[in-house]
């Protein structure tokens, strides 16, 4: 009877390593974050990684071996959705610090980078007027493809106005990314995004995430406005209401001594000024009729 030989796949030791970290990790933070690094350069996570070492620990993922890891981990809500998520270069953070504020960390810390031929332009790009310092050759030819003006000045090219070349959605071309690069401008905007997190049990897609801090300033600002306003209308006395009412009772008050000509120091002046323009208007009416007044 012949013996069979079953054999088991040992992993290198570096694959071991991060199933190891990925089975501890999600236990220690209370924020697992996941983002999609595909055209996020290396530099870009050295310097968070530097700047934030304390505070976000960043690991980029073999998505197989971390999702091994999270399939033992049953008492964490989310995780598997998390994992369902992990496609193509993967970075996972493990944190502290809320998913919404690593977004906002992450934003402002966005670089601008060279357009390559392929890429796709967020916003509308624009080749300024002026002199671009660049000798007359080949180079006018991308000019003249990406439609800009130019003309020769002093032995350079000037641009002759400004030019939009591409508009957000639009592909740049490899032609018209080296003349952008000839000129120094780098359009595209390079960050980190968060795609997917789990946070205190719940669960955040990337649109769940985006929050426009100026909008909710100003959100703020109007509902503050608006309660403000509530507060006096319905006579209601809060701190931030006291002022508002005690001028309103003020002007209040004010207006009905003057309509039931109550004097006093406050109103004395308006009621005889009245009294005065009343008295001139009789005048004036009298001696229309023929009347005398002395």
């Amino acid at each position: 009877m012949t013996s069979q030989k079953h054999t088991r796949t040992t992993y290198p030791k570096g694959k071991q390593e991060l199933y190891q970290q990925m089975l501890e990790l999600p236990k220690s933070y209370n924020v697992i974050a996941l983002s999609k690094v595909n055209k996020v350069r290396a530099t870009q996570l050295m310097k968070i990684r530097k700047k934030f070492h304390k505070e976000i620990i960043i690991k980029v993922i073999k998505n197989r071996v971390t999702q091994r890891a999270f399939e033992k981990i049953s008492d964490l809500q989310g995780i598997d959705k998390l994992s369902s998520q992990l496609e193509g270069q993967c970075a996972l953070m493990f944190t502290n610090i809320s998913p919404f504020k690593l977004n906002l960390i992450f934003d402002q810390n966005k670089v601008f980078l060279p357009a390559k031929g392929g890429d796709i332009t967020k916003t509308e790009i624009m080749i300024p007027s002026g002199d671009t310092g660049i000798t007359p050759g080949p180079v006018l030819s991308e000019f003249k493809e990406a439609n800009v003006p130019t003309k020769i000045d002093q032995g350079t090219i000037w641009v002759s106005r400004d030019t939009i070349v591409a508009k957000p959605g639009d592909v740049i071309s490899t032609k018209l990314a080296s003349l952008l690069s000839k000129l120094d401008i780098k359009p595209i905007e390079a960050g980190i995004v968060v795609n997917y997190a789990i946070a205190d049990k719940l669960v955040f897609a990337e649109d769940d995430l985006r929050i426009d801090i100026n909008e909710i300033k100003n959100e703020l600002s109007r509902s503050y406005n608006e309660s403000i306003s509530l507060a006096v209308e319905s006579s209601y006395f809060t701190r931030e209401s006291m002022g508002y009412l005690l001028s309103k009772a003020s002007r209040q008050a004010q207006s009905l001594a003057l309509e039931s000509n109550y004097l006093s120091k406050d109103t004395a002046w308006q009621i005889i000024s009245t009294e005065e323009m009343k008295a001139q208007n009789l005048v004036n009416k009298l001696k229309q009729k023929g009347y005398s007044v002395g």
